[in-house]
């Protein structure tokens, strides 16, 4: 029999465990990490970022919660076309306010004065619905499987080139996920390499123009130079005062037990302890033991994604299942690489770990499409289980014979 907190927390039991875990690991290494911000931007008061976190943890919590005993799953195959046309629209908006000026910075994060967020969380969203959608119903021939990956590399293009104009670390995550879905999907691997192909293709077209042309956009120098720091060295390592450095020493002296709770040293002259490096804050206080118990249960919710595909009983809910489960899965291997130096230097924060706000939220919403794809799977599995029933002979016809 259910209990009345099985009823409110529905769907798969192990990953509300991982994020439970997250978010109180979340909540300590936010409030160690933010200290010096806390000093540069919140007058000292050093509680404010870790209540703010808290306020976004409990936020994304609820969406969650009400996603998973409200929203049934079909709504999400009903929402994707027109979520991915919204996103369209909202990543070409910004890249015309960028374009234009009117955008300081990096041009991700888009102002629409009540709230800021960045256009490309809603597309990553979006277009892995639509994705799930059409390859949900195009498995049956040869011709079908043709026609899926025509719409969805048709829309993966039109998407990731509006986010690569801000963003290529976010691109190139999308379109990995976007490629490992269609190759579940049974799309035809020569089809996919054709198109990994024109990925590296244009990747080095993008070096070359950079390393030819000095006035080409900011973009592309921004690409070129990380990658010429990632493979040749980045000239600043030599007085130790890059990024990758200090995260290379919050690892280096987190050693393999860790400082401690709230003593880094490092996090306060890093300028993103709490986001793109925090891993590195992870480590250094907790060690690399704890380190690689982050690692594990992300590898968990890994496995347990891959566990709700298996028992799906439908092609829709599995590929969201598949897509989202990938996208938060690389992003978080992305944050690990970076931190380790193992990945060029890039912004993808920790998936619920990292200080957080609206990007935080839509990361929830992540989960709780993965959470709905289980309950229902699971009131599906309970339906079936169910014997049929026999309507008992009529009492009054008896008695009339």
């Amino acid at each position: 029999m259910e209990t009345s907190i099985g009823k409110i927390f529905k769907g798969d039991r192990v990953i509300w465990i991982v994020l439970l875990l997250l978010s109180l690991l979340s909540l300590l290494i936010v409030y160690s990490s933010t200290g010096a911000l806390a000093y540069r931007v919140a007058s000292g008061n050093t509680l404010y970022y870790l209540i703010r976190q808290i306020f976004f943890l409990g936020v994304g919590l609820g969406i969650i919660l009400l996603m998973v005993n409200v929203f049934p799953v079909k709504i999400y195959s009903i929402a994707a076309n027109y979520l991915l046309y919204i996103s369209i629209g909202l990543l070409a908006f910004a890249v015309f306010m960028k374009l234009g000026g009117m955008i300081r910075g990096s041009g991700r994060t888009l102002n629409l004065g009540i709230i800021s967020f960045q256009p490309a969380e809603l597309a990553k969203i979006s277009l892995i619905l639509y994705s799930a959608k059409i390859l949900g119903r195009k498995q049956k021939t040869k011709k079908d499987l043709f026609v899926a990956f025509k719409k969805i590399i048709l829309f993966t293009g039109i998407v990731c080139s509006l986010i690569f104009v801000s963003d290529f670390s976010t691109s190139a995550l999308l379109f990995a996920t976007i490629m490992t879905m269609m190759f579940v999907g049974r799309i035809p691997l020569k089809y996919l390499l054709l198109v990994v192909a024109s990925g590296i293709a244009l990747i080095v077209l993008v070096y070359v123009v950079a390393d030819n042309f000095p006035d080409a956009p900011a973009r592309v120098q921004t690409i070129k130079g990380r990658i010429d720091r990632f493979w040749y060295g980045d000239p600043n390592s030599e007085k130790g005062i890059t990024q990758a450095d200090y995260a290379k020493l919050a690892i280096y002296s987190g050693g393999i037990f860790g400082k401690g709770p709230g003593q880094s040293d490092v996090s306060n002259y890093m300028a993103a302890a709490y986001n793109d490096f925090i891993f590195a804050i992870i480590v250094e206080e907790y060690g690399l033991i704890f380190g690689t118990g982050v690692i594990f249960l992300y590898l968990i919710f890994f496995f347990r994604g891959v566990v709700i595909v298996q028992r799906s009983t439908r092609t829709f809910p599995a590929f969201v299942v598949i897509g989202l489960t990938l996208v938060l899965v690389y992003q978080a291997m992305i944050n690990i690489g970076v931190s380790s130096g193992v990945l060029p230097v890039t912004g993808q924060p920790l998936p619920w770990i990292s200080l957080g706000g609206t990007s935080l939220l839509f990361t929830s919403i992540a989960f709780g499409c993965i959470l709905s794809v289980s309950h229902q799977t699971q009131v599906d599995h309970q339906i079936e289980k169910q014997p049929v029933q026999v309507n008992a002979p009529d009492e009054d016809y008896e008695m009339e014979k």
